[in-house]
Formats: C-alpha cells, sequence, structure tokens
C-alpha cells in the first residue's frame, strides 16, 4: 500500500522536505551574513508558494501515517509559518463554515463598521490573528486543539533552540521565513473573496484558471470549486469545476496569471476553458 492517500502529493513533499534540507544545510555550514541574506531573499517566494501546498495538507492529509503528516507538518510549518492544525482550525474549520458571514469569517476582509479593509489592513490582521482565532475554533474541537498547542509549541521551541546557538543563521533561515510567508498567505488570500458580499455560494469566490497559476498553487484558482467541496483533493478541482463553471458569473474570474501583481490586472476577465473543461 502506498504511503500516500494520492500520488500527486509526492512531488510537493520531495520540494518540501528539500527546501527543508536545504536550510539545515545553510545553517551547519554557512557563517557569512551576505550569503544568508541574499538566500532568505532569494527563498521568499518559494517559501510563500509552499503556502499553498500546506493549505491543501490541511484540507486532505498527504499521508496515510499520523506520524509521516506531524513530520511533514513540520517541515512545512519551517517555511509558511503555519504549525500543525493551525490551518485545520483557523481555515477549515473555521474559514470555510463562516467566509459567508463577514462577522465571524476567520479571514474576514470587512471591517466592524462594515467597510473593507485595503489589503494592507487585511494582510496584516489575518496575520497577526492567524493563530488566536485558530486557538478559538479548536475550543470546539478539542483533540485538534490540543494537537495544535503540543505540535506548535514543539516547532517554537525548535525555532528559538536554533535561534539561540546561531542567532543570525536561525533568524535569516527559520524565524525570518516564518513570518514572511504567514504574511505573504495572508496577502494573497485578500483577493479570494474580498468585496463579494453575498450569500450565493457561486458568487462569493473570484476563480484563476491560469495554468501556470494552477500549478504553482495546487489548482487553487479553482476557488468556487474548492468552496463547494472542500474535501476534494487538489488534484480534482478542474473536473469539479467543469461541473458547477455554468453556475459561476463571468466576472468572477480574473484575467492574468499573478493579478495581485501586475498593474491593472484586478479587472476580471471572462472564463477560458481547457481542453479538458470544454469536452465535459
Amino acid at each position: 500500500m502506498s504511503l500516500f492517500k494520492y500520488p500527486e502529493d509526492r512531488w510537493p513533499v520531495v520540494v518540501a522536505v528539500g527546501l527543508t534540507v536545504l536550510d539545515v544545510t545553510m545553517y551547519v555550514a554557512v557563517s557569512s551574513p551576505w550569503l544568508l541574506s541574499a538566500y532568505w531573499m532569494i527563498m521568499v517566494i518559494p517559501k510563500g508558494v509552499l503556502s499553498a501546498w500546506n493549505h491543501h495538507h490541511q484540507h486532505v492529509a498527504t499521508f496515510r501515517s499520523n506520524a509521516l503528516n506531524r513530520m511533514l507538518e513540520l517541515s512545512y510549518a519551517l517555511h509558511t509559518g503555519i504549525t500543525t492544525n493551525t490551518w485545520l482550525l483557523h481555515h477549515v474549520l473555521g474559514h470555510h463554515q463562516n467566509f459567508l458571514d463577514q462577522e465571524k469569517d476567520e479571514s474576514r476582509w470587512k471591517r466592524a463598521d462594515g467597510r473593507n479593509m485595503s489589503v494592507v489592513e487585511y494582510t496584516l490582521n489575518v496575520a497577526a490573528t492567524a493563530y488566536p482565532r485558530a486557538y478559538r475554533v479548536g475550543r470546539r474541537y478539542p483533540a485538534h486543539q490540543r494537537q495544535f498547542l503540543i505540535f506548535g509549541a514543539l516547532t517554537f521551541a525548535l525555532v528559538a533552540g536554533l535561534v539561540a546557538y546561531r542567532p543570525f543563521a536561525g533568524i535569516m533561515l527559520f524565524a525570518l521565513p516564518m513570518v514572511c510567508s504567514l504574511l505573504y498567505t495572508a496577502w494573497v488570500t485578500y483577493d479570494h473573496h474580498s468585496g463579494l458580499d453575498t450569500d450565493n455560494h457561486f458568487e462569493a469566490s473570484y476563480n484563476n484558471l491560469n495554468t501556470l497559476f494552477n500549478r504553482l498553487t495546487g489548482n487553487l484558482g479553482y476557488h468556487t470549486a474548492h468552496h463547494y467541496r472542500q474535501g476534494v483533493h487538489w488534484s480534482k478541482l478542474p473536473e469539479l469545476h467543469a461541473r458547477i463553471q455554468h453556475q459561476i458569473p463571468a466576472r468572477l474570474y480574473r484575467k492574468s496569471t499573478f493579478h495581485r501583481a501586475l498593474p491593472g490586472s484586478f479587472e476580471p476577465g471572462r472564463p477560458r476553458q481547457t481542453g479538458n473543461e470544454a469536452a465535459s
């Protein structure tokens, strides 16, 4: 029997674990502040992208073995700043249940006075409250909350030890990337739902069908489908999208590969069907 629930998860694991091995090698072998700083800058985006795969793992666990899942979560945590069960509580059991209600949504984009947050305000708010909100959701799920607390404490103790032993290397290779990736994750999620104040599930998410975007993020651009059936493995989202795309308004499709990074790319575009979708 395969260790993996889905064979498509092999490459994300190879990348995550490979980067962890590289980080540890740099920590042991490199002393130059310039090289460590350059490495941190080079890895900011790749480690941020890994947050999408950590997200997928929280929805559908990668391995059949709990022990292997916990070890993988440590690797992801050191890259993304999100420890075991943090996204399970905050995102899977929180945001996905409440994203249509801005008074309850753990990733809410509205202020208490009803006005929309700016992307900067949202980023800082979601990043700063990620752990407290995960803890609060965990009150309803004590077993998940217990693992969240235990493995979170172990992860942060490990990082504290690495920083204490070699301060600059520990900060540049582990502590700072965790903070940056958490902020990056919050920043890129702003456009998933912001401004879509609706009770209609099919009108509450933006979608991006660009091939490169979805290869890098594990089909996260099929966001309506992801919210429609959050337990569906990331590799199956294009098929699910093909079945429900007729219910998604054309205005909810983004037109560029990386719409937050490109000027003028906030304008939505009409859906572009792939060959498989057109044939469905």
